[in-house]
């Protein structure tokens, strides 16, 4: 702290200086002034907290001073140190504030014991402007949340929209004559990371500095604030009869200069302040159904006609099913490609139709594994949907959009799906040779479906696929030529009787047996038998 000691003459300047203990009061810095005017300067530039002054100098009398002090500080409190005890002097000196009236010569005990009560009212007075400072910092920090908080209650909360409106009314958030406004979404891109670093990876405060822009803009034609209901979207209402396409732009012009980005703006129909829910949903389907092939355009106005796709994933379908059975990287590459090439011969593309296009895949993907792998459909789903984090998907509702992106996202897509495919066959084409292997050690066993499929850990529906896809037949047929091709060779043995090679080869019943055989061969074991005695086997 600072204190000015007042007085033409030199020695009672030097005396003062002399009896006051500054250090015990907190003051670092003494300055003096020999007169009123060189004082009412020096208080200006230097702003002590304290003043001792004389009441009678040639420059500037005291009286004078005490009533500049008075009209022109706020916290400076000031002593009068006197040779004069007149009554006038000391009334004065208490109406402008002084706090005490110290005759000369000067006492060091009442001068000490002045400073310490001028020193402390002066403390608390500051405590007291801090105090009230920072008061004002939280109601203005507060003020704002709690506008947002209305604001976003008029799109959330029907019911009480007419008393959040009359609250942003009287707080001249909104003018009281404003009834109706247009509403505007803005999303930020939450994937825009260089923006971001510049924010300090800080969304809120890029927020901040996005509706103050606008705010800035919009100069009282509406107002700007984040919804709260979503953490990347910011509102506008505009209630004055501007064209929303010249307010966006100006916006723009604005962000691009500060933040070299534009951003888009979804717009719905003007309507009732009290039904800003129906708007809200309109601005965001704006923003969905944008042509994200049209980088010029940034504002974006609500049409109830849904547009629908001119090519859709089910077109492209079979040929991407194609391509990863194949598991060909050429395959899938190509098949990327034509999708692409399709989308953009459509000349529209819409965050929209990439979000069902995108869910579209995801249950492609999830059908093909459950008809290709029935029984590890689900646990291979598991890890490749752990692997898309790793690998996400293109930012639909980003600043900029690259098809192309798209493309190598789908590609790589559907390139581990092939990649899953490929290393669960591999195991399973090991284990239906393996059941052929026990077929022939066992044939001559009573088999089943159910046994098979028990002893491989697999169902009996999977075991009747893959004979059916390996091999062009059902599982008991595939048992049942076995059987018969083993038969056929044991007939060249003459000694055995039918009967016996019929047990041989599994059949207990050898009537049964010769009807299967005819069946299957088209002639009966007796004939073949004579036939093979003559070498004229079918």
């Amino acid at each position: 702290m600072k204190a000015l000691i007042v007085d033409d003459e030199v020695r009672v300047r030097k005396a003062v200086r002399l009896l006051v203990d500054w250090d015990k009061h907190g003051i670092h810095k003494v300055l003096e002034a020999s007169g009123g005017d060189a004082a009412a300067a020096m208080i200006q530039e230097e702003q002590p907290a304290l003043v001792i002054m004389d009441m009678m100098m040639g420059a500037g009398h005291g009286l004078d001073l005490m009533a500049w002090v008075s009209e022109h500080t706020e916290h400076v409190k000031f002593i009068v140190v006197s040779g004069h005890n007149d009554f006038d002097y000391v009334r004065n000196t208490v109406r402008h504030g002084g706090i005490d009236y110290i005759l000369k010569p000067i006492d060091p005990e009442a001068i000490n014991l002045a400073v310490t009560k001028a020193m402390s009212e002066w403390q608390q007075e500051e405590e007291d402007k801090r105090a009230q400072q920072q008061q004002s910092i939280q109601l203005n920090e507060f003020k704002p949340v709690y506008g947002e908080k209305l604001l976003s209650s008029l799109i959330d909360d029907p019911l009480a929209a007419n008393a959040a409106l009359k609250k942003l009314h009287s707080e001249s958030v909104i003018p009281v004559n404003i009834s109706t406004a247009q509403l505007l979404l803005l999303k930020t891109d939450c994937s825009d990371d260089m923006l971001l670093k510049r924010f300090g990876n800080n969304m809120e405060l890029l927020h901040f500095a996005i509706i103050n822009i606008a705010n800035e803009c919009l100069q009282g034609k509406g107002t700007a604030f984040r919804y709260w209901g979503s953490p990347h979207q910011i509102v506008l209402l505009i209630w004055e009869e501007a064209p929303a396409g010249k307010i966006t732009d100006e916006i723009n012009e604005a962000l691009e200069l500060t933040m070299q980005r534009k951003m888009h703006f979804g717009a719905a129909i003007k309507g009732p302040l009290i039904s800003l829910g129906d708007q809200f949903k309109q601005a965001g389907i704006s923003l969905l159904r944008r042509n994200l092939l049209q980088t010029n355009q940034h504002l974006h106005m609500y049409n109830p006609a849904t547009v629908p796709p001119a090519f859709t994933f089910a077109d492209a379908q079979d040929h991407w099913k194609i391509a990863v059975m194949s598991g060909q990287k050429t395959n899938i590459e190509a098949a990327a490609k034509e999708w692409v090439d399709k989308l953009l011969h459509g000349g529209i593309i819409t965050t929209e139709w990439l979000n069902g296009w995108t869910t579209d895949m995801h249950a492609f993907r999830a059908n093909l594994l459950r008809e290709v792998l029935p029984g590890d459909a689900e646990q291979v789903l598991i890890q490749l949907e752990s692997e898309d984090d790793t690998q996400p998907r293109p930012n639909a509702e980003a600043y900029t959009f690259s098809l192309y992106a798209w493309r190598d996202w789908s590609s790589a897509f559907m390139h581990r799906l092939a990649e899953a495919l490929s290393k669960r066959h591999a195991p399973e084409n090991g284990t239906i040779k393996e059941i052929v292997k026990y077929v022939e050690q066992h044939y001559a066993d009573e088999l089943s479906l159910q046994e098979i499929a028990s002893r491989y850990h697999i169902s009996r529906e999977y075991v009747s696929r893959k004979f059916k896809q390996e091999y062009g037949i059902n599982f008991s047929d595939f048992i049942t030529e076995y059987r018969i091709e083993r038969a056929r060779m044991l007939m060249q043995n003459p000694h055995l009787k039918l009967v016996q090679i019929a047990q041989m080869v599994g059949f207990q019943d050898v009537k049964y047996f010769s009807k299967v055989f005819k069946k299957l061969t088209g002639i009966s074991p007796k004939e073949y038998r004579d036939r093979s005695k003559c070498d004229v086997l079918p």
